[in-house]
């Protein structure tokens, strides 16, 4: 018998039938599901709540079921614990969730099985070092920690430190520590590498820079990047795209490779490039 964490979106109703079918197929094999009360609910079957703090205690398996949003939110809770996160999309087409719905019962018999590669993901880990000392957070992102302006029409100023060296200051929007899995998401949009998901890096990109310099970074996995706003216009920071924090003039955004690794169920069948074939349109010749 194996435990499953199950983790979908309580507002969207397709999502919902199919994860109570599979919480099902899950159960009549002898399985053990538990949700977050609200999920449980939602699906009809509060009997599979459980505390949120104990959603990944013990768990072999987190079955993310929904888009790349839901396997964000599966992983924040579950990353550390070191449990594997198979994803079914019933989203549009994304880059994390792998398995398509009809494929759902199959690769979730085969995972349990242990049957199906675990690729390991870096993580980004952010704090917060305050003018007066303090220190905030950590918090550990799957895609990225985003530093941005909070006031409209208007730039921010950000000077970056790499590895002690103060290398930049920059004026526009904001900056993107990414990482490899993350280099799909806003650091796509902002005209940043696209980075193979298992590869070992951070990204460090410019948001609408106002300045010549507008060129992502690829930097060691081991980098250690500071970002302090210089300047009285407020930076806001956000982890995966969750709001965790405001900074004001001398406060310094710490990011660097987090300790916690992401392990993510995969067919093994070259999934990330078939995905960035349909989202670009690539065609065979």
């Amino acid at each position: 018998m194996s435990v499953v964490s199950v983790m979908t979106h309580p507002d969207r109703q397709e999502w919902l039938n199919l994860t109570s079918e599979l919480t099902s197929y899950l159960l009549d094999l002898g399985n053990s599901v538990r949700m977050i009360p609200v999920e449980a609910e939602a699906i009809g079957k509060s009997e599979l709540a459980c505390p949120p703090e104990h959603f990944a205690d013990g768990a072999d398996l987190a079955l993310s079921v929904g888009g790349d949003g839901t396997m964000l939110r599966t992983f924040e809770r579950v990353a550390k614990f070191d449990v594997p996160v198979l994803g079914i999309n019933v989203g549009l087409l994304g880059y994390l969730a792998e398995f398509e719905a009809e494929e759902a019962k199959g690769a979730i018999g085969a995972a349990l099985k242990g049957e199906l590669p675990v690729e390991e993901r870096l993580m980004v880990e952010s704090r917060i070092e305050r003018t007066t000392g303090e220190i905030e957070g950590p918090w550990t992102g799957l895609n990225e920690a985003v530093i941005e302006k909070k006031s409209q029409g208007h730039t921010v100023r950000l000077e970056v430190t790499i590895d002690g060296s103060v290398f930049a200051t920059y004026a526009g929007d904001g900056l993107i520590v990414s990482t490899p899995t993350g280099s799909t998401a806003y650091n796509l949009s902002a005209r940043g590498s696209i980075v193979a998901p298992t590869h070992w890096s951070l990204q460090l990109t410019p948001v609408a820079p106002h300045m010549l310099f507008d060129r992502s970074l690829v930097l060691r996995p081991d980098t250690q990047i500071r970002i302090a706003v210089v300047g009285e216009r407020e930076a806001n920071l956000s982890i995966d795209g969750r709001s965790v924090a405001a900074l004001s003039d001398g406060d310094v955004m710490m990011a660097s490779r987090s300790q916690t690794i992401a392990r993510l169920v995969t067919s093994g069948s070259g999934g990330f490039q078939q995905v960035l074939k349909q989202k670009f349109g690539l065609k065979d010749r």
